[in-house]
């Protein structure tokens, strides 16, 4: 969580997340979305959203080793070092 976000989600005592399903949702993840908005006159509106073309996805088991996209990089930027470099 980036230090930004860090003060603003505090959990409050009402939620209850005792019969919550950890990735109940998981395999929407990457697929087209439906967005409807209803505008102030009362009229609806519909957008398809797509996920853009170059995302990526980790997997859940991989989120605690990286949780953002700078440990991700990171971790990207180690491995290109280990790549042999070819002699010209």
């Amino acid at each position: 969580m980036s230090k930004a976000t860090q003060g603003k989600d505090k959990m409050r005592s009402h939620y209850d997340f005792s019969q919550a399903e950890q990735g109940k949702y998981q395999h929407f993840i990457g697929q087209t979305s439906t967005l409807r908005i209803t505008h102030p006159d009362g009229s609806v509106s519909v957008e398809q959203i797509e996920p853009p073309k170059d995302a990526i996805f980790l997997e859940p088991d991989l989120r605690k080793y990286f949780p953002d996209s700078e440990a991700v990089n990171k971790a990207l930027r180690g491995l290109i070092e280990l790549i042999p470099k070819k002699s010209a």
